[in-house]
């Protein structure tokens, strides 16, 4: 009998997928759409900058704080000054105060030479510092008319480097022309955390569409990280800065999570053979399919709420 495993590993919300509206909008989103937490990236928006404030939204909300992204975009240059170590210093204070276990951190621009120079070597003295994960993200090359900038040191490729924990973006790798599923095989148990967005690779922005619109491998990737053992977060980390209004947005974060949960579910032909090899969940996974439970539906409302349905 086949079997369908769907992990534990949590869909998160990412503040910026909200934008332009603001840090708390994320919040009373993710509670209405169910999702399993929220990613703050920290900006210019005081609210993301601020523990108490943070704090009580998730209070509010029931919605838990699950990562935080390091305020290292190019927009985010003078959010908690400019010493580059100083924001990783803050960032891990945020995420300690807050239970976050994820730090989002971008590699360093090549115009911050002695960052740059040390960074590798930092990230991992920072890391033994903490339990908190400091997962470094995958960029990409600028393309400007007939020629390509790297504007990242010591790499905009993780594959490159020996970062013990990474970040996969797959609206950065279609800005690369990478192979997102490739990506994933070789960085292996390195891969502890996930922006699911999707592009296109034939614009000069960023796009960070919703998952299934454009030509990135969203589903195959959901699915192998099902089938793998993933035990890392999914951070729907899109645009929908064009809706027209805050219910568009909504139907649209409501599609992207209810895309993610679809795919992020394996078939396993044998309980038995679980790579993770956890006697526990092979001994419950018989027990489900001997019972025979009926399955779970799911219906996104016109409010844009996603339902479970026994």
């Amino acid at each position: 009998m086949s079997a369908i495993q769907v992990p534990d590993a949590p869909v998160v919300l990412s503040t910026a997928s909200v934008y332009p509206e603001k840090t708390p909008a994320a919040f009373e989103t993710a509670a209405k759409l169910g999702y399993d937490g929220v990613e703050v990236l920290v900006s210019s928006d005081p609210v993301s900058q601020d523990i108490d404030m943070l704090r009580r939204l998730s209070d509010y909300h029931g919605v838990p704080i699950l990562a935080v992204h390091s305020p290292c975009l190019i927009f985010t240059q003078r959010v908690w000054g400019r010493d580059p170590w100083g924001k990783l210093v803050k960032s891990k204070e945020m995420a300690e105060a807050l239970g976050a276990k994820t730090i989002v951190v971008h590699p360093a621009f090549r115009w911050q030479r002695e960052y740059a120079r040390e960074f590798e070597l930092g990230v991992q003295r920072m890391q033994e510092e903490t339990d908190v994960v400091f997962a470094v993200e995958n960029m990409y090359p600028v393309r400007m008319r007939d020629r390509e900038v790297v504007p990242y040191a010591p790499s905009w490729n993780p594959l490159d480097r020996d970062y013990p924990d990474v970040t996969l973006d797959l609206s950065h790798t279609a800005m690369s022309h990478s192979d997102g599923m490739e990506m994933a095989k070789q960085l292996g148990d390195r891969l502890s955390h996930v922006h699911m967005a999707d592009g296109t690779g034939t614009q000069t922005l960023d796009e960070h569409l919703i998952p299934g619109r454009g030509t990135q491998p969203c589903a195959e990737l959901l699915e192998h990280l099902a089938t793998t053992g993933y035990r890392g977060q999914i951070v729907l980390e899109v645009s929908t800065r064009k809706a027209a209004d805050r219910e568009t947005r909504h139907l649209e974060l409501a599609e992207a999570l209810a895309f993610t949960r679809l795919h992020f579910a394996g078939i396993h032909t044998d309980p038995a053979a679980d790579p993770r090899g956890d006697r526990r969940e092979r001994i419950a996974l018989r027990r489900r399919d001997a019972e025979s439970p009926p399955p779970r539906t799911f219906a996104v409302s016109s409010e844009g709420t996603v339902d479970r349905r026994a």
